[in-house]
């Protein structure tokens, strides 16, 4: 699983797409954080990160699907899926390999916004006027949340040889996991009835929750389960080739 590992990280940084992916999430976060009137850090009137851990979610949403839509499409277009299939690793081994990788990537890319915090914290009113714990709460839900992307991306990358249908599909799975049980939730026929139990089921419900800085062992065995539901999604499709 290392040898992936690795390779994986090794191919991220020497062919520049590792400082691409950080170096766009970090011009937009910047962008966003910094310039724009109505994000922007200096025109708040409260010590917070919220801008950050709000917008970020939309940001990984089309980052992370750049980042994991070569990790099977490629193998599979050029044929080295098969002499991967030869080494004397497992299929597991080579899946969870290749999420670590694609998940570190993302971590290095989160690494510098703590300058965010600790810009915040000298600002503050009088200094160190910050909720710390729901800061660092909400990088732990970032953390699960690029988790959950990151083996999203990584199914839909197995699941076909074309690297744009890859991140397509990816995106879209994203944005539902994400998003989709929430707007599910406000159709009349859940209304006042399960809306609740319709909206546990998304990521953004267990997500906001991590984010008021209490760290529920729910909200962590969801994210949890969820990663692990899409890593043996990914066993499966890849599976089909001894089908």
């Amino acid at each position: 699983m290392l040898s992936i590992y690795y390779k994986e990280i090794s191919v991220f940084f020497s062919s520049f797409i590792g400082y691409i992916v950080i170096g766009v999430f970090l011009l937009v976060m910047g962008v966003i954080m910094w310039w724009l009137p109505d994000f922007s850090l200096l025109e708040s009137n409260y010590a917070t990160l919220d801008q950050l851990f709000n917008i970020a979610p939309m940001i990984f949403a089309f980052l992370i699907p750049a980042v994991t839509m070569r990790s099977f499409a490629e193998e599979h277009q050029t044929g080295t899926i098969e002499l991967l299939a030869t080494r004397p690793v497992s299929d597991l081994q080579i899946v969870v390999g290749k999420f670590l990788a694609s998940l570190t990537l993302v971590f290095f890319a989160l690494l510098p916004t703590l300058l965010y915090y600790f810009s915040v914290y000298q600002l503050g009113v009088p200094k160190g006027n910050i909720d710390s714990g729901a800061v660092f709460g909400s990088y732990l839900g970032l953390i699960f949340l690029a988790g959950a992307f990151v083996s999203i991306g990584i199914f839909a990358s197995s699941l076909t040889n074309n690297q744009i249908v890859a991140f397509v599909l990816a995106f879209f799975l994203c944005f539902f996991v994400h998003w989709g049980f929430f707007f599910f939730s406000k159709l009349p026929v859940f209304v006042g009835r399960f809306d609740d139990v319709v909206q546990m089921l998304g990521i953004d419900y267990h997500y906001a929750a991590i984010s008021l800085g209490v760290v529920d062992t729910r909200d962590v065995l969801y994210f949890i389960s969820l990663i692990a539901l899409f890593i043996m999604l990914t066993l499966t499709s890849l599976d089909r080739r001894k089908w």
